[in-house]
């Protein structure tokens, strides 16, 4: 892999990550579609991918920041309503991370297979879509607020959650839509989902970290460089979505829908045609 290949996944990933259109399909597709000689299957792919996702956890952390250190001061010190709500939340994010964990640990070989499998990854892509453009209309009353999420929605959006770990299905799309269903609205369901992100994220690069340095001689130079770049993008990524979905009666998820729905179809398309 050259470090300008390096660099186009980082920016990529910087953007797929959050935007509700699966980074990891998108990371199995581009090399695929463009010719790039790039070992998906290799031991060593998924760590790099690994490094680049802690680049967008320390994004979100830094875009964040205030949030997880209401959660900390709320836990340790301080006392109150506030507080109280503070502390709610926390520990519903730490639910909704439990599946996901779980079921990554177990599954983590066979996950591995789809790595190389592009057709697939674009066929999921599709159903992304799908669901993308099904939870914009399947979605009830958006009367809930973060304070008051039951331990059973975050459960429930924990296990949409894990959605993501199918290359196609997006991680931030599949848990918003979970909290579509529990009744958040646009800018509630975006703020949980990329709360729920960053410990996913981290204990994913924790597990990966030893496999990475195991294959240093190829990844460890263009991973570094990767996970600056994909944080960068990340964070103005985040950004731009938390503004998106602030928006009076948007239609958040149609116009990811769409791409991901084309994007797609043309990349099975190009696959199975060229």
């Amino acid at each position: 892999m050259t470090d300008l290949q390096a660099i186009i996944l980082a920016i990529v990933q910087g953007i797929t990550e959050l935007f509700p259109i699966s980074s990891l399909a998108h990371a199995v597709l581009l090399p695929a579609v463009l010719g790039w000689k790039v070992d998906e299957g290799a031991d060593g792919f998924l760590p790099f991918l690994v490094v680049m996702h802690l680049g967008t956890a320390v994004a979100l952390l830094a875009y964040f920041w205030r949030t997880w250190l209401d959660f900390g001061t709320a836990i340790l010190f301080r006392r109150g309503p506030r507080a109280e709500g503070e502390r709610r939340i926390f520990w519903r994010v730490v639910v909704a991370t439990i599946p996901a964990v779980i079921i990554g640990f177990f599954l983590e070989k066979e996950l591995k297979r789809a790595f190389g499998a592009p057709v697939l990854a674009a066929g999921f892509l599709i159903a992304n879509g799908v669901m993308l453009f099904a939870a914009e209309r399947l979605k009830g009353r958006q009367d809930r607020t973060l304070t008051r999420l039951r331990w059973i929605d975050a459960l429930a959006i924990g296990l949409w959650q894990c959605l993501a770990l199918i290359p196609g299905f997006s991680r931030s799309g599949a848990t918003m839509a979970g909290g579509y269903l529990a009744g958040l609205n646009h800018e509630d369901a975006a703020r949980f989902s990329f709360l729920t992100a960053t410990p996913v994220i981290l204990g994913a690069a924790v597990l990966e970290a030893p496999k990475l340095l195991k294959h240093h001689d190829k990844f460890s130079g263009v991973a570094i460089i990767a996970g600056v770049v994909a944080g960068i993008t990340a964070f103005i990524s985040v950004a731009l979505l938390m503004r998106w979905f602030r928006q009076p009666e948007v239609k958040g998820f149609d116009p990811f829908a769409l791409y991901c729905a084309v994007a797609g179809a043309g990349s099975l398309a190009w696959l199975l045609l060229r």
